[in-house]
């Protein structure tokens, strides 16, 4: 009895060793994964702070009514001027152009996978084009330049060698595989019992993916869309190539462009010095940039939440 009791003892000790052991390694765990979420809160605050404190000492130079409705953006040259509406303009319409193209094929290739394509299919195709977010940003920019601009020239009279239309095209090629993947998650996630009460109504393949699948899927597609569009504002490498460095305020696509990123790049090459009003103005535009990206986004969320259907 006395051995048994021992044996008992015995085992009821490794048993609780080894649960302390395992709470342990979990608070362990715990710890690193907080420290992950907090590194990234804290790169997010550093990053904010960086360009709030280089942009108040910006703006003590500078009229903020100046720069947020100035229509002449020549910071690097006699006379200066800080208006920021040219860059603002400039990224708007590349983007404009990059939605024209990314939001009507993305919705149509979601549209496809979620409701036409085979499952083997689907599991080629999808992965297939979501290859084209990987492909770096420069590249794009080289197809741009040695390719799309030639075949707008080809097609049109008067299309400058840099313009915001070919910007705008490999723009929207590369967010394309954004609005794809999330709307067809989106519709994917609606309940096969609207499709087949919709089938047995006597509706088409179409007519249900039109008139009952988008709809129900509608909150996750305008997300997407306003996700992809904040991804093509804040696109860089692209533009800096095929855009141009124009400031413009024209309605002509065709013509030369800059954009907020492409300013950055260039003033980041060293075109101003560290410390003037020429180099702070990069921070000024970049938190004007990071303003309107982070808009976007939690515009997109509130939809998300707000028009979000929950099935059972």
């Amino acid at each position: 009895m006395a051995v048994t009791f021992d044996q008992g003892a015995s085992r009821q000790g490794l048993s609780l060793a080894a649960h302390r052991r395992r709470d342990a390694g979990e608070r362990v765990i715990q710890a690193l994964l907080l420290a992950c979420a907090l590194l990234s809160i804290l790169t997010t605050a550093a990053i904010i702070y960086v360009l709030l404190e280089q942009t108040v000492a910006f703006f003590r130079d500078v009229s903020i009514l100046d720069y947020l409705f100035g229509t002449k953006w020549t910071p690097l040259f006699e006379p200066k001027s800080f208006g920021v509406l040219p860059l603002v303009w400039g990224t708007v319409v590349v983007a404009a152009v990059a939605g024209v193209i990314a939001l009507p094929v993305g919705l149509g290739a979601a549209i496809y996978l979620s409701e036409y394509a085979d499952p083997r299919v689907r599991g080629i195709l999808k992965p297939a084009l979501e290859v084209l977010a990987g492909i770096p940003t420069i590249v794009y920019g080289f197809f741009a330049v040695n390719w799309v601009t030639p075949q707008l020239q080809r097609i049109w009279d008067g299309v400058e060698f840099f313009n915001a239309a070919s910007a705008g095209i490999v723009v929207g090629i590369m967010v394309i595989p954004m609005v794809s993947s999330l709307s067809e998650d989106a519709m994917s996630a609606v309940p096969d019992s609207l499709r087949e009460g919709a089938y047995g109504l006597g509706g088409t393949r179409f007519d249900v993916s039109t008139r009952v699948v988008v709809p129900a899927a509608l909150s996750g597609i305008v997300a997407s869309f306003i996700l992809a569009l904040s991804r093509a504002i804040g696109e860089t490498m692209a533009v800096v190539l095929a855009a141009g460095s124009t400031p413009n305020l024209g309605l002509n696509p065709l013509e030369s462009f800059q954009t907020m990123t492409a300013y950055i790049v260039q003033v980041a090459l060293g075109d101003a010095a560290a410390g003037t009003v020429e180099y702070r103005s990069l921070f000024a535009v970049g938190m004007t940039l990071f303003l309107m990206t982070l808009v976007m986004n939690v515009l997109s969320q509130l939809l998300l939440r707000r028009f979000r259907e929950v099935y059972q």
